[in-house]
């Protein structure tokens, strides 16, 4: 139920009522990674981007709260792990995390 009134409250935009700016940038939003797109809806990036905005804000709550329990004030990658490990819904990060855990040297990513 709280997806529904997220998505409800994005269309009518966004808790502070504006529907703009937002805090991703829509033009790297819009570009295309597939060429055979040929256009993009209006309002898709604008859905995306707020997607993409809760997503970070609740992974960086849980973290902080991963933060809170070790007793610091300062949020680690470790925090961040943490909390994607222990949350069902971030298990499609589970592999990246572990690596990046499990090595003392952070090391880029490497898209594919």
């Amino acid at each position: 139920m709280r997806q529904a009134r997220t998505y409800l409250g994005i269309l009518a935009g966004g808790d502070s009522g504006k529907s703009g700016p937002h805090s991703l940038p829509l033009p790297r939003i819009k570009k295309k990674s597939n060429h055979d797109v040929k256009m993009i809806s209006g309002e898709a990036p604008i859905v995306f981007s707020m997607a993409c905005e809760l997503f970070i804000e609740e992974l960086t709550r849980r973290s902080w709260t991963m933060t809170m329990e070790g007793k610091r004030r300062t949020l680690h990658k470790e925090d961040v792990a943490s909390a994607v490990i222990t949350t069902d819904i971030f298990d499609f990060h589970v592999n990246l995390v572990s690596n990046c855990s499990n090595s003392d040297v952070a090391q880029p990513i490497i898209g594919t």
